[in-house]
C-alpha cells in the first residue's frame, strides 16, 4: 500500500551500544528444557570444532537498564530514529532491547526496520511511563508506507493517556499492554493501510480512525472505536459483534489454534528464549494470570548469528544441534539455510534480513514438527529464485498436528531495495503449519520496479493440508497472489492489492478470465474456509483494466467464505464480481466496496 491520494541516517559507535557482559555464553539452563548441545554436535560432526553457543547480540542490539538516566535513553532512542525515519529501503536494523524494571519520561518513536522489545517474561514486568510512536511526519501525514517496525513485550503509561501506532504491513505489535488507549492513525488522522495486533491487553479504546483494515487476535481490549473496511477479529475479548458489512466487523470467539512467537527474555542475568506452547480455541492474552506457559532455551543453545556469517556456517550451527538467532543486519545467503531437526528455533531481531544470491532459496524446512521461523525479512535478489522459503518437501503428508510448524513476522520484499525476482514467495508442504502474520510484498515503489523488472508470479501457495493463516497480508503479484491447493486449509483475515503496474488488460489475461484472483482456491478442494477477506485494485498504469473477481473457489458446499469484500481505489480499474460469479461490480471513483457476507 503506497498511495498518497487515497483515504486508505549515523548511528552510535558500536562500543556505546554493546551488549552487558551478561550476553555471554551462560550454561545455566534448567535440567527441563536444556538440550546437550556439545552431544548433538560431537555426534553431528566428530572431530570437527564445534562453532559456540551463546555470545554477544552485536552493536545493532541496544540494551537499557533502569539504572540509565531518562536522558541518556531519549538521547540513543532518538539518534536510532533520525537515521531510521525515512530508511524505507537503507540497510540499517536494530533491536531496542530494555530489562525489566520502570522507566519514565521516553518517547521512542520507530523508524523504519526498528523493533523494540521489553526483557521480562511478562509484558507487566517492563513498564515505560511514556509511549512509543509511530507516526508519519515523514511522509507528509501519510502513514500508508510505515512498515517493517514492531513493539513487543512491554507495559506502556502513555503520558496524555493515547499511545500512537500508525503503522502500515510488517509492523506486529504483540504482547503488549497499553494502559490507556491505543491510536492506530497518524496525526490529523491521515491515510494508514495496517495492521496486527496479538496477545496484547489495551485497557483503554482503540482507535483506528482512517485505518482501512486491521487484524487483532488473542487479546483483550477495553472497547474498539470504529471501521473502514475490513476490522477482523478473533480470540478477542471486548471485540466488538459481528457486523460485516455494517459496521465492518468480522468477529470469531475464539482462534482455532495459536501459538505465539519466541521472544528473547532476561531470568536474572542469563538471557533465554521463551517457546510459548500451542493453544487451541484460544480467547485472550497468554501472559494475563502471571507467568505464560511454554518452555524456554538458554542463549547458550543458539548460535548467535552476525552479519558477514555464511550459509554454510549456518548450516553447520544447525547440524550441531543449535538453533539460530540472527542478530540485525543483512545476510547473503548462496545456499539455502537447510532446518532438518525437530524443533529448531530461527529467530530474528530487529528484522534481520536474508538475501537469497544467484537464484537459491533462502531457507527450507524439512518434514518435521515444530518447527519456529519468527521474526526476519527475506529480500530477492537480483537472479530469479523459483522460490523464497519451503516449509516441508513436496508431496508430505505427515500429520503435524501435535506439534505444528509456525511462521510468524516472516516477511518477503520483491523489489523496492532493488531489482528482485522470485518465481513463489513462499510455500506451504507440511500439514498444520500456522502462518501467524506475513506480509508479501512485491514492491510498487523504491527501486528495481517494474511489470518485468522485479518479477514475482506467486505469492503464497499452499501445498499442505490442514494449514491455518492468521494476518495474512499478500501484494502486488503478477499472477496469484495466494493459491491454496490444500484440503481444510483455513484463513482469518487477508488483505491484497493487485498489481498496480500491469500494462494492459492482455497482461493479465487468465486463459478466457479478466485478471488472475487474488486468493484462489485449487478446483479440486473440497473444503475451506476463509473469514474476512479483502481485495484492492489500483491499476494507476492502465486504468482501464478489469479484474473479472477477487476469490475464486470451487463451487461446492464445503467451500466457505465469509465477510468477503473488493475495492477499486479511486477507480483505477474495477472488479466484475466478488467471488466466483457473485458479488456486484465495482464502479465509479468513489472506492465503495462491493460485498459479499457468506458464499456459497
Amino acid at each position: 500500500m503506497s498511495l498518497p491520494a487515497l483515504p486508505r541516517r549515523t548511528i552510535l559507535g558500536a562500543a556505546a551500544v554493546a551488549a552487558p557482559a551478561v550476553l555471554g555464553l551462560s550454561a545455566r539452563a534448567d535440567a527441563a528444557t536444556s538440550t546437550s548441545t556439545a552431544s548433538s554436535a560431537a555426534a553431528a560432526a566428530p572431530g570437527a570444532a564445534l562453532l559456540p553457543g551463546g555470545g554477544d547480540l552485536g552493536a545493532n542490539v541496544i540494551v537499557f537498564d533502569p539504572s540509565m538516566s531518562s536522558g541518556s535513553i531519549q538521547s540513543r532512542l532518538d539518534q536510532i530514529f533520525q537515521q531510521q525515519e525515512t530508511a524505507q529501503f537503507g540497510t540499517g536494523r536494530y533491536q531496542l532491547l530494555f530489562k525489566p524494571g520502570t522507566y519514565s519520561g521516553l518517547n521512542a518513536q520507530l523508524g523504519f526496520y526498528t523493533s523494540i522489545s521489553g526483557l521480562g517474561l511478562s509484558p507487566d514486568n517492563t513498564t515505560i511511563n511514556g509511549d512509543i510512536t509511530v507516526d508519519a511526519g515523514w511522509f507528509n501525514g501519510n502513514a500508508t508506507q510505515n512498515f517493517w517496525r514492531s513493539a513487543e513485550n512491554l507495559a506502556l503509561v502513555p503520558v496524555n493517556g493515547t499511545n500512537r501506532w500508525a503503522v502500515a504491513q510488517a509492523a506486529p505489535f504483540r504482547r503488549m499492554h497499553v494502559r490507556g488507549n491505543l491510536n492506530l492513525a497518524p496525526n490529523g488522522y491521515g491515510w494508514a493501510s495496517g495492521g496486527y495486533i496479538a496477545d496484547s491487553r489495551i485497557d483503554g479504546q482503540v482507535q483506528p480512525y482512517s485505518q482501512q483494515q486491521w487484524y487483532t487476535r488473542d487479546s483483550v481490549i477495553g472497547s474498539w472505536l470504529n471501521g473502514v473496511w475490513n476490522m477482523v477479529f478473533s480470540g478477542v475479548q471486548g471485540a466488538p459483534p459481528q457486523g460485516f458489512p455494517n459496521p465492518v466487523y468480522t468477529t470469531l470467539g475464539t482462534t482455532p489454534v495459536s501459538r505465539e512467537k519466541p521472544f528473547l527474555y532476561l531470568n536474572g542475568t542469563e538471557y533465554r528464549i521463551f517457546l510459548p506452547e500451542k493453544r487451541t480455541n484460544a480467547s485472550g492474552v497468554t501472559w494475563g494470570s502471571g507467568t505464560p506457559r511454554g518452555t524456554s532455551l538458554s542463549l547458550s543453545q543458539f548460535y548467535v548469528a552476525k552479519p558477514g556469517v555464511t550459509a554454510a556456517t549456518l548450516n553447520e550451527a544447525l547440524t550441531q544441534g543449535l538453533h539460530l538467532l540472527l542478530t540485525p543486519g543483512i545476510y547473503h545467503l548462496n545456499q539455502p539455510i537447510q532446518v532438518n531437526r525437530a524443533g529448531t528455533v530461527v529467530l530474528g531481531l530487529g528484522y534481520a534480513t536474508l538475501v537469497p544470491d544467484n537464484g537459491v532459496t533462502a531457507l527450507k524446512v524439512a518434514d518435521v514438527d515444530g518447527v519456529r521461523l519468527a521474526g526476519f525479512l527475506i529480500d530477492a535478489g537480483t537472479v530469479n529464485s523459483t522460490t523464497l522459503l519451503e516449509v516441508g518437501p513436496a508431496g508430505t503428508t505427515t500429520d503435524h498436528s501435535a506439534n505444528p510448524t509456525t511462521v510468524q513476522d516472516v516477511f518477503v520484499r520483491i523489489g523496492g531495495a532493488g531489482a528482485g525476482k522470485a518465481t513463489t514467495s513462499m510455500v506451504i508442504n507440511n500439514r498444520h503449519t500456522i502462518v501467524d502474520h506475513t506480509w508479501l510484498w512485491r514492491a510498487d515503489h523504491g527501486s528495481g520496479i517494474g511489470w518485468d523488472t522485479n518479477r514475482a508470479d506467486y505469492g503464497l501457495v499452499v501445498n499442505g493440508a490442514d494449514v491455518l493463516a492468521t494476518g495474512l497480508f499478500v501484494e502486488h503479484f503478477n499472477k496469484y497472489d495466494v493459491q491454496w491447493n490444500g484440503e481444510r486449509g483455513r484463513t482469518i483475515f487477508f488483505q491484497n492489492e493487485k498489481a498496480y503496474d500491469a500494462p494492459n488488460q492482455a497482461a493479465i489475461q487468465n486463459g478466457s478470465i479478466k485478471g488472475y484472483a487474488a486468493y484462489k482456491v485449487g478446483d479440486n478442494v473440497t473444503v475451506h474456509e476463509g473469514w474476512g477477506l479483502g481485495s484492492y485494485c489500483y491499476y494507476n498504469v492502465n486504468p482501464a483494466i478489469v479484474q473479472h473477481n477477487g476469490f475464486a473457489a470451487p463451487n461446492r458446499s464445503g467451500v466457505k467464505f465469509h465477510d468477503l469484500l473488493v475495492v477499486s481505489l479511486g477507480g483505477q480499474g474495477q472488479y466484475e464480481r466478488v467471488i466466483n460469479e457473485t458479488g456486484s461490480p465495482t464502479s465509479g471513483t468513489s472506492t465503495i466496496p462491493s460485498t459479499v457476507v457468506s458464499y456459497p
